[in-house]
């Protein structure tokens, strides 16, 4: 009598766990380990048996994740199948571990209206046809730990972290032995490509997962956000079963002999959008991810879910908001003018001070400006250092020296709404020329311990400015006037993934972008490959130039930078004996590539090593009379 009445309480909670995800997407918890391990608990303990030994610290786990808003918490019980348990001598405890594991998330979720999820994940052990164990061992230990969760009381089973298609397939058979209606979501792990363990890639192990009946398709572990949105996009478009994903909080970096992850809350947040927009309908996250994490996550699906109501489509009988025509690229700015006609442009990069003291930067704009410059570049915390607003120098140098300012806009900084006001306040008081980059995040600089946002990167920025011109606000409402900004982005040729840099130039053109401008250019081979690459989306392109001023500089670019220095430049460079040497070498280096460039690109950006003008006018001079009116 009692099997009879849990198995209505399964039926009925699987309709609403499947209805509850169609009508928005629910947060899972984070990881169970890492808390763990910042606890005491040593690495080498079975942590699956503190349910039993521990009891209260595994159920103040779970209440710190429901505090901050997981709507699925999931049972302290990763390893609780016979054959991990064997390794700590508990092989004869599956049952008594996994039911006090479910009974301490149902005590612990019993005054909120959440999900408990039987945490079920691989055997540890080779099945065949690569191991030992059989297809029936490996189902008959899945099945035994899964029927102490079902009977501990979960709501459905939460597979995670398994990187052979097969042995998955054991525990999903097993999960339809115990208990054909209970929910079962299916995790894959997966490396940076993708690709399980096994070499399955997202267009093979879709299509089978769906196949063996699971009511839910993920990726959780080993990877961390930025993989496993290129892996769901990619499962998206082989399935329309909802998705699931669960990255790691990013790579696991060894700290003073810890590991650590370093992906901030906010971070993790802002993918955690990005999963809803790719089609993911249960987010959480593994390695690394903490109630702090969960707790900004659920802020930012909250944001989202109120944002896309706002934007829905109107009702019928109301007129959905037209958006102002944007001003013609050529009257925007002398720079877009330059750009619409095809003529050559030139820019130099003058980086702000540490200080107030801006008479350095403001007289090298007036040199600059002096030997024909069409625009001073200035960059955003360079490096994620600490210096003066750049918006504050790009206004200065425009009023007080009268040439335009191309003003790099970074989101490394700002949430979507100071992105917005910050923007609007800078049409009003003149910007005109923007590049729109996704920033170093703080932990590449001087200030480690400083925080990042990254609600969106350089796409949703590039996208937020083209909506601006339009008239219209995040949420597409009108705002009067549209914003008259030149939109440019960044690219890096030499970068090792081109495909992947290709795809995201792809992005940025259709989300809106004008122009690019590229990392510095040592190998005309690889500027030629990209302009190849990106021929059916081109728009003018902006090679970066720069004079090396030493060796270890050019070591610097090349190690540090992920900027590609050929080895017959370093060359070059180790033979200057003297630091004048090496600076006449460096402008001469610059120079050849600056003349190369002209005749592939539509205008070249000019590096001042340090704030040594002299050094860009130097190189300028290659241009000499010749320099070129179009491209």
């Amino acid at each position: 009598m009692q099997k009879q009445r849990s198995s209505c309480i399964l039926k009925g909670m699987a309709k609403d766990l499947l209805a509850r995800i169609k009508q928005s997407p629910i947060l899972c918890d984070g990881a169970m380990g890492t808390l763990l391990y910042s606890k005491g608990i040593f690495i080498n303990r079975c942590y699956d048996e503190l349910n039993v030994s521990q009891p209260e610290l595994i159920r103040g786990i779970h209440h710190d994740y429901l505090q901050s808003g997981a709507e699925i918490i999931e049972t302290n019980t990763f390893g609780g199948n016979s054959f991990r348990l064997a390794r700590h001598s508990m092989a004869g405890q599956v049952h008594e571990i996994n039911f006090s594991g479910a009974r301490l998330a149902r005590e612990a979720a019993k005054s909120f209206d959440v999900f408990v999820a039987g945490s079920v994940g691989p055997l540890g052990v080779r099945i065949e046809p690569l191991g030992k164990t059989s297809f029936e061992e490996a189902r008959n230990a899945f099945r035994e730990q899964i029927a102490a969760l079902v009977e501990g009381g979960v709501d459905l089973l939460m597979m995670e972290t398994f990187g052979y298609l097969e042995e998955l397939h054991q525990a999903i058979l097993a999960a339809r032995d115990v208990n054909p209606k209970i929910p079962v979501v299916a995790h894959v792990t997966i490396d940076e490509e993708g690709n399980c363990l096994d070499g399955s890639t997202p267009e093979t192990f879709t299509p089978r997962l769906e196949e063996w009946g699971v009511d839910v398709i993920g990726c959780n572990c080993s990877v961390g956000p930025v993989a496993m949105l290129d892996a769901v996009e990619r499962m998206r478009t082989a399935t329309s079963l909802p998705l699931s994903a669960q990255p790691n909080a990013g790579m696991p970096r060894s700290v003073e002999g810890r590991n650590i992850y370093l992906c901030s809350p906010e971070y993790m947040a802002s993918y955690a959008r990005k999963f809803v927009a790719a089609g993911v309908r249960i987010v959480g996250g593994c390695c690394g991810t903490t109630p702090d994490h969960i707790r900004v996550m659920k802020s930012a699906l909250r944001i989202g879910d109120a944002r896309a109501k706002v934007t829905a489509a109107p009702a019928a009988g109301q007129v959905k908001p037209a958006a102002a025509s944007v001003l013609a690229l050529e009257n925007r700015s002398r720079l877009g003018a330059k750009l619409a006609s095809g003529e050559f442009l030139t820019m130099v990069e003058i980086v702000p001070p540490k200080g107030t003291d801006i008479r350095k930067e403001i007289e090298g704009a007036r040199f600059v400006k002096s030997v024909g410059v069409d625009g001073i570049n200035v960059p955003d915390s360079p490096r994620a250092s600490a210096k003066m607003s750049n918006q504050a120098l790009s206004l200065l140098i425009q009023q007080e020296v009268g040439i335009e300012a191309i003003l790099h806009y970074t989101c490394r900084d700002r949430n979507v709404l100071g992105i917005q006001s910050d923007l609007l306040g800078a049409s009003v008081m003149g910007i005109r020329n923007l590049i729109c980059i996704t920033g170093d995040p703080p932990k590449m600089g001087s200030y480690p311990d400083a925080t990042a946002v990254f609600d969106v990167d350089a796409i949703g920025l590039v996208n937020i400015v083209h909506n601006l011109n339009r008239g219209l606000d995040i949420g597409g409402n009108p705002i009067g006037a549209g914003t008259t900004f030149v939109i440019g982005v960044g690219s890096n040729p030499g970068l090792s993934d081109m495909d992947e840099e290709i795809r995201r130039f792809e992005y940025k053109v259709q989300a809106g972008a004008e122009y690019v401008v590229t990392q510095p250019v040592f190998d005309l081979s690889l500027l030629e490959n990209f302009l190849r690459r990106i021929e059916h989306c081109r728009i003018p392109v902006i090679a970066g130039i720069w004079p090396l001023v030493s060796v270890r500089n050019a070591e610097f670019m090349k190690n540090e930078l992920r900027v590609s220095v050929p080895d017959s430049i370093l060359e070059r460079m180790t033979a200057a004996k003297t630091p004048e040497a090496a600076r006449e070498e460096g402008v001469a280096i610059a120079r050849e590539m600056l003349i190369a460039v002209r005749e592939m690109a539509q205008g070249a950006q000019i590096s001042a090593p340090m704030g040594r003008y002299s050094l860009a006018v130097d190189v300028l001079e290659a241009l000499g009379t010749s320099r070129p009116t179009s491209v």
